[in-house]
């Protein structure tokens, strides 16, 4: 609900009505929920009767939220890079507030470890001191709210839609990093992979905006 209020607040600013931009994000946050226990089911290749009691998958969440939005601002002949711009820094803070939530509840769990980093939690079948990489990926998820709030209010963007582009790169691009600590660290070769598409787009964006 927050991550609406600000986007709403953020295109008050721009000749973009907020009105129905905010009910198809909240429309979008609806069918969000629906795509996260979806991927969640198909990613731990469980059964659709298990969806009421299933957990849920942000990437699902932000795929469905972001395409019905997308579709949504282009049937309605609207500037959609301007619109996800608007939507960024309260996407951001959402999920710095959102991620603490799967620290408790043990979800996205990291390594077990011995350092002094390291906090009591489980990953919903062991309690012990692991690394708090879902804490670590909200501060993150902090940082690039503040980032893409202070940008959006300089203005300067090379093109509209960067603020969304680039912040979705250094989001994901941290959260690559943050998977070498995760007890469900994934392949290598598709970390790899996903950081080096991440560094390319965030080192276009920069020499486009120096330029």
């Amino acid at each position: 609900m927050f991550a609406v209020l600000l986007q709403g607040i953020l295109l008050a600013s721009t000749p973009i009505s907020s009105v129905p931009v905010v009910g198809m994000s909240v429309l979008g946050c609806l069918l969000g929920y629906i795509g996260a226990k979806a991927w969640y089911l198909v990613l731990h290749r469980e059964p659709m009767r298990n969806f009421a009691r299933a957990g849920a998958c942000i990437q699902g969440f932000l795929l469905v939220a972001f395409a019905t939005l997308a579709v949504g601002t282009l049937l309605a002949g609207m500037d959609l890079g301007t619109v996800l711009d608007a939507t960024t820094p309260g996407l951001f803070f959402g999920m710095a507030i959102g991620r603490p939530g799967c620290f408790l509840s043990g979800c996205c769990s990291g390594r077990p470890t011995s350092s002094r980093w390291g906090l009591w939690s489980s990953d919903r079948t062991l309690a012990v001191k692991r690394i708090p990489v879902q804490l670590f990926e909200a501060a993150a998820a902090l940082l690039i709210a503040i980032t893409t709030l202070a940008l959006w209010f300089g203005g300067g963007q090379p093109f509209a839609g960067a603020l969304f582009i680039g912040g979705v790169a250094a989001y994901t691009l941290v959260r690559q990093g943050l998977f070498l600590f995760r007890a469900d660290s994934h392949t290598l070769i598709g970390r790899l992979a996903v950081t080096a598409a991440c560094v390319l787009v965030l080192g276009s964006e920069l020499t486009m905006a120096l330029v």
